[in-house]
């Protein structure tokens, strides 16, 4: 096999691990964090009914920035999805990390959405 595919597998296997805890539901619906090289996303969804309730992310021009890939984006982005989950009535979530270390840019988000008013 090669090392891609491994990388793979292995990332596969810590978002099985996290997922096993953490579950959405229509009172506390589950922050999903997405993180590439270039940009940051979150997605508020309720997994009882599989829909995605809100979305933010850092490319496009509602973002309004040029580059998403650094710890001010993520800080942005925590704060947009936390404005927007407040304005539909949704004041607790389960924050999902997916694969990634609970650092950096996922903690600055997960930091200022707590500062805007979520609760974890």
């Amino acid at each position: 096999m090669d090392r891609q595919r491994l990388k793979q597998i292995r990332n596969e296997r810590r978002v099985k691990h996290v997922r096993k805890k953490v579950v959405g539901t229509p009172e506390r619906p589950r922050l999903a964090v997405f993180r590439s090289n270039l940009h940051i996303y979150a997605q508020v969804i309720d997994d009882t009914t599989g829909q995605t309730l809100l979305a933010a992310g850092s490319l496009g021009k509602q973002a309004g920035m040029k580059y998403g890939g650094n710890v001010a984006a993520a800080k942005h982005i925590g704060k947009k999805i936390a404005e927007q989950a407040l304005a539909k009535g949704i004041k607790q979530v389960a924050f999902d990390r997916r694969h990634y270390q609970f650092h950096g840019r996922v903690k600055a988000l997960a930091d200022a959405a707590r500062e805007a008013g979520l609760q974890f």
